[in-house]
Formats: C-alpha cells, structure tokens, sequence
C-alpha cells in the first residue's frame, strides 16, 4: 500500500521532501501559505493547497488525521512550527516529524511529542524522504546526485540466503560491501556468507538500483 504524506512548508526543505516522495510514488498532499508556492508544486504532488496550519479547523477540514505521517518544515516562523505541531498532535496524528531551526526550538517540539525532529543542515530531505517510505532502509548517505551507501535491513525473505544465491550484483548492479551482525561487522563479506533475518547490510550503488534491490527483499514483494 502507498503511505500517504502531507507536507506543512513548501521552502527548500520542505520542497525536496515534496520532489523525493512524489518521484517515489507517493501521495503527497503539499501545504504553505504562499500561493506562489503551492502553485509550483500542484504539478508535482498530488494534492496541493494554500492554508494557514495553525488554524485547527482547517486542519481538521483537510482530513489531516487520515494520514499516515504529517512532515512540519515551515520556514523561519517558530511560533507557526510549534503551533502547527501542537494541533497535529492534539488531533491524533499517527506520525509527526518537525524541521527544527535551533536546540531551543527542538526542546520544545521534543517536549510537545514530536516523533521525530530534523536539522535541514544536518539531514537532507530527500534521505529523510527515503527513510520514511521504507521500513528496511535504516540510514541514507548520498555520495552523489545518481549514487548513494544505504543500511538495508535483512528481511525475513532473505534468512538463510547466500549471497552468491541473491546475486545481488547480477540481477540489481549493486553491492553489499558490509554486513553489520550484533557487534559484529564482515568487511567485503564473501559470497558464501549466509545472510540471516536482522542482518544490516550495507549497499552501495546507483540509486535506481539499490531502490529495486530494497523493494525486492521486503516480505511483502
């Protein structure tokens, strides 16, 4: 099934996370105040409106508790941000992550539960973006525009496989350079190395690639 997103704050951030889980398939209701802003992203989303988030009604009116997770990337306006934040997680909202723009403003979007709390300068929308649609993928780091490293989680699917029997390299055109296992970590693991159920494994390639690798292994591909 699709997950379902809105995105509150259409700015840099925001924008990304939009462009990142659009090209990904997913439904995107994108939300800003600025008309110019939504009208850039009403192609790309599918859904996109202008609307003040710190009015509870128009939350409410939205339908925003019938969503799987609600990202808060609003620009420069702390107030907005912590406000928005309150009122999501007043209507019951399954999952919130809030794009935080100082160690105070993060205290207070933890104190208020927050589920998740992001520095752009620290974390790039389009690996949170990743992050959030699948459940296997535990860390993203981009190594450029077309390739990235990603922790994969090993499914259920995968317990007891060799690597030689997933021909991970032949059938997807990436590579698992490491396996972390407990404390453990196998370097340039060998291809007979059984993978078990829990296993990080972590795989680096073109991004196209490593992305049908990770959907092939889930339990429900």
């Amino acid at each position: 099934m699709k997950k379902e997103f809105v995105v509150i704050g259409l700015g840099r951030f925001g924008g990304s996370i939009c462009r990142t889980l659009a090209q990904e398939g997913m439904e995107v209701l994108a939300i800003d105040i600025d008309e110019d802003r939504v009208h850039e992203f009403s192609n790309i989303v599918s859904q996109a409106v202008v609307a003040d988030t710190t009015d509870e009604t128009t939350l409410k009116d939205l339908g925003i508790r019938n969503f799987d997770h609600v990202i808060v990337a609003i620009g420069d306006n702390i107030q907005a941000s912590i406000l928005t934040t309150l009122i999501l997680k007043e209507l019951g909202v399954k999952k919130i992550t809030v794009k935080a723009l100082n160690d105070y403003h993060e205290k207070v979007l933890a104190k208020i539960g927050a589920d998740a709390i992001v520095h752009p300068e620290r974390d790039m929308g389009r690996r949170i973006a990743n992050n959030m649609i699948s459940t296997n993928v535990l860390d993203y780091l981009e190594l450029s525009d077309e390739h990235s490293i990603v922790e994969l989680m090993a499914s259920k699917k995968m317990d007891g496989k060799t690597l030689i029997e997933m021909d991970v390299r032949a059938k997807f055109g990436c590579n698992v350079v490491a396996i972390k296992r407990k404390n453990q970590i196998i370097v340039s693991p060998m291809a007979k190395e059984i993978i078990q159920e829990g296993d990080i494994l972590i795989v680096i390639g073109a991004d196209r690639d490593i992305d049908r690798f990770g959907k092939s292994i889930l339990d429900h591909a």
